[in-house]
C-alpha cells in the first residue's frame, strides 16, 4: 500500500530521533545538514537544517522542484561538496571531519557513483571500464563477484566491447557494475536514465532494484520522473531546502500526485 507522510519541521538541535537498537541499519545520515549559496540578499539557502537517514540495503530516491536541494543532498551524501554546517555519517564514518585525501580515499572505495553521462573511457573495454577504480586504487577484482556482478546485469558477452560498440543502455549497465564492484556503502545515482530512453531506462532501473533486493545494495537517486522514483522502495520529498514528505511503495501516480501539491 502507497502511503504519503508529511514531515515536521526540525525541532531542537534537527537531529532525527535515535533508531531503535533492533531496527534497520542506517547506510547514510545527515543531521541538521546547511549549505547556502551566494552572499547576503542575494544569498539562498539549498538546504536547511536537513535531518535524514536511509536505510541499508534500500532504494531511495530523492524528489522535487527544482531549485529543491535535492541534488545538493545528494552531493553531500556522498562528499562531492561540502556543507557549511551538521553531520553526515556514511557507514559508521563521519564525513564532516575528514580532510580531502580522506575523502577521495573515502570515496574511491566505499562509494559509487552511476549518473546520466556514462563517464565510460572510449579506448577502454567494458571489463576495463567497471574495474577501472579498483586498478586505479592499485587493487585487482575479486573475480567471483565480478562474475556475479556482469551476469546479474547481463554483461557477460558485451566485456570485451568497448564502449562506441555498446547501446546507450548496455552503457549505463556498465557504469552500475563499475559502481558495485566495490561493494560499496552507498551507490548514489544523479538521473541515472535521463540519456536513455524508457525501454533501456527501465532496465536499468530493474537493474538498480534488483541490485537493492538481492545483493542488498542501498541505492540512493535523485531523479525528477515519478516513474522512475517508482522503482523505489521510498521517495524523500524536498521543497525550498527542507524535506516535506515521503512516500513508503511509491507508484507514478502517487509520486505525481505529491509533486503536483508542491508545484513541481
Amino acid at each position: 500500500m502507497t502511503t504519503f507522510t508529511p514531515l515536521p519541521h526540525p525541532t531542537g538541535n534537527g537531529l532525527p530521533a535515535k533508531a531503535d537498537a533492533s531496527g534497520p541499519r542506517t547506510a547514510v545520515e545527515a543531521f541538521a545538514l546547511t549549505k547556502g549559496y551566494g552572499r547576503g540578499d542575494t544569498r539562498v539557502m539549498a538546504l536547511n537544517e536537513v535531518s535524514v537517514g536511509f536505510e541499508a540495503g534500500k532504494f531511495t530516491a530523492i524528489m522535487g522542484p527544482s531549485g529543491s536541494g535535492k541534488s545538493t543532498l545528494m552531493h553531500c551524501l556522498a562528499g562531492l561538496d561540502t556543507a557549511d554546517s551538521g553531520r553526515i555519517v556514511l557507514g559508521g564514518t563521519e564525513l564532516t571531519r575528514l580532510n580531502d585525501r580522506q575523502l577521495t580515499a573515502l570515496r574511491r572505495e566505499r562509494i559509487g557513483f552511476v549518473f546520466q553521462a556514462f563517464n565510460l573511457v572510449p579506448t577502454l573495454t567494458a571489463e576495463q571500464n567497471i574495474t577501472l577504480p579498483l586498478a586505479l586504487a592499485g587493487t585487482t577484482a575479486d573475480a567471483g563477484w565480478l562474475d556475479t556482478v556482469v551476469s546479474t546485469l547481463g554483461l557477460k558477452d558485451r566485456l570485451k566491447h568497448r564502449p562506441h560498440e555498446l547501446s546507450g543502455g548496455q552503457q549505463q549497465r556498465v557504469a552500475v557494475a563499475r559502481a558495485l564492484l566495490t561493494r560499496p556503502d552507498v551507490v548514489f545515482g544523479d538521473e541515472p536514465t535521463g540519456n536513455l530512453d524508457s525501454k533501456a531506462g527501465g532496465e536499468v532501473l530493474a537493474l538498480l532494484r534488483r541490485s537493492s533486493q538481492e545483493m542488498g545494495q542501498t541505492i540512493i537517486m535523485v531523479t525528477h520522473d515519478p516513474v522512475a522514483a517508482s522503482y523505489a522502495d521510498r521517495v524523500v520529498l524536498m521543497s525550498d531546502g527542507g524535506l516535506v514528505g515521503e512516500i513508503q511503495k511509491p507508484t507514478a501516480e502517487s509520486v505525481l500526485t505529491a509533486l503536483g501539491k508542491l508545484g513541481a
